[in-house]
Formats: structure tokens, C-alpha cells, sequence
């Protein structure tokens, strides 16, 4: 132990003056999932693949179709045995040669197959397979490399952050004791030995809705912030991807006081390499999750597109995991896979809306994968744009559209009858309504004003749309969601703006003294005072828009803030 914090030491005096340089441009790429029932086909997804700049894909399994359809595309595929083949090909090498045979000899080189997950979050999903996850890697590996594939594709298994029993500071960062040894060191010495990386899911989102109190919103999602420092090493992390990655690197490099001296040793000759990367095979922000703190198409926006930003550029300069001498790594041009490509309908409630778009193929809102991109920290570009209505095309095609705006995102209640917006009652007024409340959403991105050439963007704001902030409504509480979550949501309206002394014991709006009544006057003067937008009504669900003035008790809410 002695020796290990003296090479720490020395490593930390070293390094500043040694090996921080930007790292090469990463490469980002999508997790293709297809747990839904409505989702694009294979063929219609490789153009959208094409149209968007995304030319690395994650697969979870080997399907037919998607491997045809991305033949002689030049994306480049990462496919998976999944966790419940991971038995059979851990017990016979023969399977795994057939698996091979079946499913990746038919479709490469046409298909750019890269790599193979074996499993997926074993240590979480199938915990019963974790002593049969390194036989099962070995057997595949066997398997290309008695086919020739083995220099084209890596065997590698994702593991979910949560294999760290501890990640702060990252510099003492260590793998779960029932892993630690008995199932990491062998698989980072298998890994090294065949030239493959360390898949690993990381997810700041878990990690910042777990503990919106102690992590800071910007700091998680890549906005401007004050960092965190790692006092043991000095190093500053501006952001909690970056922290959670070289956490992942510490704990591979804590497996083995010898290794960690070694490590350091050949860091302070200049000779150090990385031997086993990390890539990170998910990570990902969900735009609407309605009991979790913070998932919002802003948020998630703000994440993904500056994720995208930060990898294409290099990354950090400053962490451990930049610390990379030489080239040629297996990961060279493997950074990250954002999960996921499509709102995933079939999937958990709270993991429905991790999707960059819409099963349409219509963006949940903009992410530019295009390298050199700017990064997005709030939703849409600086120009000021409205989506309107194109009248010329008719009034069956405007409904048309209408109806497809108002079910795929845009918020159509103020336009029905006796609502701000109803009046004008005609086609093209609730079309541009629609319209443009659908292209706002989703970021003003390229193609969100089409509807099939009914509508057209406009750069002045157009006098025939009406704008719901100018009529008077107010927002109160849904007792539906209980009163946990209303406390929850009162307190950060209580906390973050709102004037609630009215609602204190003995002011004159504390009666009825009850969760929804205090809510109810809270997220109103929250509402009132953030300018009557949809967002600031919104506390997870447990708010709703009226345009009716409610009564509580003998309090009147207002409706200015």
C-alpha cells in the first residue's frame, strides 16, 4: 500500500507535465434496440442511419434483416449473443463455432461487422450466468479465430456501471468484491490478450436522477459548471461522463497493486499505452420519464448533443483515461454507442423514451452527428423559426397532418373547443398551431416542418398563430400521482421560485391544509411567474394547465405572477 500511493505521488506530479494531450477524435454511434411494435423496418432505418451521420450501430442480437440491410452501407456493426445463449456457448465450443457460421460468415465483409457482445449486463440481468460469462467469450473468440474473423472482430461483454461498488473518487474506484477477482482480472487479462476493449454502460442520467441533491443538473448534462475535483490526483472533471469513465479505467488498473506499479512506471518512462479500452457500449438521457427528476427533451437534448460534441473533439484533455501513448488501440475508432435510436414501445415505462427519434423516424428533438456539429445546450438553433401552415394544399391534407402533429408530440388542448386557441376555428389556423407547437418540440430539426409539404418554416413571427402564454390560464396539482409526488414537486416549485408564504400555517391560502390545495398554489405561482410555458406546468406529470379560473377553499389563484 505504501508503494502504491508513492507511485501515485510520483504520477501525479509527472503527468501534468508529461502525457495530458487531447486524444484523437472518437466516433459516435446509436444502440439499435427493437423492442416495439411500431418501428421502421430495417431498410427504412439504414436510410435514416444515412440522412442523420450515424455510421456505427449496436445490435442486440443477429437478426437477418437488419444484417442484410446493412450490407455494403459502410456502418459499422457491433452484434450480440444474447444472454440467454450465453450457457450454451460457455458448454460447447462446437455452438459457438455454428452460431458463427449461421449468423455473421453469411453477411461479412458485406455487412461491417466489427465486433460481438457476449451477454449484456450479465452481473445485472442474468446473474446466474456470471461464472459462465469468460468460458462463453473464450468459445467465441475460438470460433473466429478458427474462421478467420477474429482480426476483424472483437469479443468483448458490456458491463453495467453499478459492477463498481465504488466510483468516487474515481482514482479509488474498485469492482465488486464477488467480481473483482474471480471473474474482471481474468477477463481484462483475456481482453489484453486478444487485443478487444471493455465494453461498459454509463449512464450519468441514473446517477444524477438517484441524487438530484447532490450531483448538479449541469455537471451531469455538459453544461457550464464549476467541476468536481478527485482530490487524491488533482484532476478537475467538468462533467460526470468523464468521471464515470476513468472510473471504469481505475478500477481495471486497482485490480492488482502489480499492475498499478507497472502502469505507473511505464507512464513515467513515456512509453505507457492503454492496453485494454473502454468503450462505452450505452449511455443516454430519457426525454420523458415522468418519475424521475430532470427527464426532459431539454435535458436529454443537452446531453446527447453534447456528448456527441465532446467525443468527436477528442474528449477531455485532462483525464486519466486521455493518458494515451502511441495509437493502434482495438478502440481507435470506437468511442460511444447513445442509447437508442427509437422510443421503444414495448419496453419498461421507465425506459420507453431513451430514443434520438420517434419509431416515424421523426427526431425527438435535434442531435448533429456530424463531426464539427456545435454542441446543443438548449433545444433548437439561435435563429428564431416558426413552423406555419401551407393553406394551397388543402383542408384533407392539412388535417391530416394535423392529426399526425397532435399525436406524435405537439400539445393540441389549446386548440379544442373553448380553449385560448380555438378561435380562429379553421384548418389552417389550428394546423399552424400544431405545427409549429410539434417543430418547437422537436428542436426546430431539419424535417420536423415538412408534413409532407404542408408546412413551411417562416423566420418572422406570423401573426395568424396563437400563442397560448398571451391568453390567461393557470396550473394546478393532479392528486392523481399522490402525494409523494406532489411534495416532491411543491418543494423544488417552493424552492426555485415560487412565493409559498401564502400557503404557510395561518396565511390566508394554508386552508384546506392538503398536499393538492398547497401544490395547486405553489406550481400556479411557479406557472405565473415562468412566463405560462408548457414546461414550467409540467413538475413530472404532477401538474396540469387550466383556462378556467380554479377556487381553492376561499384562496383564488392568480393568474399573473
Amino acid at each position: 500500500m505504501a508503494l502504491t500511493r508513492l507511485l501515485l505521488v510520483l504520477l501525479c506530479a509527472a503527468l501534468p507535465m508529461l502525457f495530458f494531450s487531447r486524444a484523437e477524435a472518437g466516433e459516435v454511434g446509436v444502440s439499435y434496440g427493437r423492442i416495439g411494435n411500431n418501428l421502421m423496418d430495417p431498410a427504412s432505418v439504414v436510410q435514416l442511419l444515412k440522412r442523420n451521420g450515424i455510421t456505427m450501430v449496436r445490435v442486440y442480437d443477429t437478426d437477418s434483416t437488419v444484417l442484410t440491410a446493412m450490407k455494403n452501407t459502410g456502418i459499422k456493426v457491433v452484434v450480440a449473443v444474447p444472454n440467454e445463449n450465453v450457457a450454451i456457448a460457455a458448454a460447447d465450443p462446437n455452438w459457438a463455432v455454428q452460431w458463427a457460421k449461421n449468423n455473421l460468415v453469411p453477411y461479412y465483409p458485406a455487412t461491417d461487422i466489427r465486433g460481438v457482445t457476449v451477454g449484456n449486463e450479465v452481473f445485472n440481468q442474468a446473474k446466474g450466468l456470471t461464472s459462465q460469462l469468460l468460458p462463453a467469450m473464450k468459445n467465441v473468440q475460438a470460433a473466429l479465430t478458427g474462421l478467420g474473423l477474429s482480426n476483424a472482430m472483437k469479443v468483448t461483454t458490456p458491463i453495467a456501471f453499478n459492477a463498481l461498488k465504488k466510483s468516487f473518487p474515481p482514482s479509488e474506484s474498485l469492482f465488486q468484491d464477488d467480481i473483482a477477482q474471480s471473474v474482471m482480472s481474468p477477463m481484462i487479462d483475456f481482453l489484453e490478450q486478444t487485443g478487444s476493449y471493455l465494453m461498459a454502460n454509463i449512464y450519468p442520467y441514473y446517477t444524477y436522477t438517484s441524487q438530484p441533491d447532490t450531483i448538479n443538473l449541469n455537471y451531469a448534462t455538459f453544461r457550464p459548471n464549476d467541476g468536481v475535483v478527485d482530490n487524491r490526483t488533482g484532476i478537475r472533471y467538468d462533467n460526470l461522463f468523464d468521471a464515470q469513465l476513468d472510473a471504469v479505467y481505475y478500477a481495471i488498473d486497482n485490480l492488482r497493486a502489480s499492475s498499478t506499479k507497472r502502469t505507473v512506471e511505464a507512464m513515467l518512462r513515456g512509453t505507457h499505452r492503454r492496453s485494454v479500452p473502454v468503450v462505452t457500449g450505452e449511455s443516454g438521457w430519457c426525454s420523458y420519464c415522468p418519475q424521475a427528476v430532470g427527464a426532459t427533451k431539454e435535458n436529454a437534448q443537452a446531453y446527447n448533443a453534447n456528448l456527441v460534441k465532446h467525443v468527436q473533439s477528442g474528449g477531455a484533455s485532462t483525464t486519466y483515461s486521455s493518458l494515451v501513448v502511441g495509437a493502434g488501440t482495438a478502440a481507435d475508432d470506437i468511442s460511444v454507442y447513445i442509447f437508442a435510436l427509437f422510443n421503444e414501445n414495448d419496453k419498461p415505462v421507465d425506459e420507453r423514451n431513451f430514443g434520438l427519434f420517434e419509431p416515424s423516424g421523426q427526431p425527438v428533438y435535434a442531435v448533429d452527428f456530424r463531426a464539427g456539429s456545435s454542441p446543443s445546450p438548449s433545444p433548437g438553433p439561435t435563429k428564431s423559426s416558426w413552423c406555419v401552415a401551407n393553406a394551397a394544399v388543402g383542408d384533407a391534407r392539412l388535417q391530416a397532418a394535423l392529426d399526425y402533429a397532435c399525436s406524435n408530440g405537439a400539445d393540441c388542448g389549446a386548440i379544442q373547443p373553448g380553449k385560448p386557441c380555438y378561435e380562429p376555428n379553421t384548418k389552417v389556423a389550428h394546423a399552424s398551431y400544431a405545427f409549429n407547437d410539434y417543430y418547437q418540440r422537436k428542436g426546430r430539426a431539419s424535417g420536423t416542418c415538412d408534413f409532407s409539404g404542408a408546412g413551411s418554416i417562416v423566420y418572422q413571427q406570423p401573426a395568424g398563430i396563437c400563442d397560448p402564454k398571451t391568453a390567461v390560464s393557470w396550473c394546478v396539482a393532479n392528486a392523481a400521482v399522490g402525494d409523494t409526488r406532489l411534495q416532491i414537486a411543491l418543494d423544488y416549485a417552493c424552492g426555485n421560485g415560487a412565493d409559498c408564504s401564502a400557503i404557510q400555517r395561518g396565511a390566508r391560502c394554508f386552508d384546506p391544509d392538503t398536499k393538492v390545495a398547497h401544490a395547486s398554489y405553489a406550481f400556479n405561482d411557479y406557472y405565473q411567474r415562468n412566463a405560462r410555458s408548457a414546461n414550467s406546468c409540467n413538475f413530472n406529470g404532477a401538474g396540469s394547465i387550466v383556462y378556467q379560473q380554479p377556487k381553492i377553499g376561499n384562496c383564488v389563484l392568480s393568474s399573473t405572477g
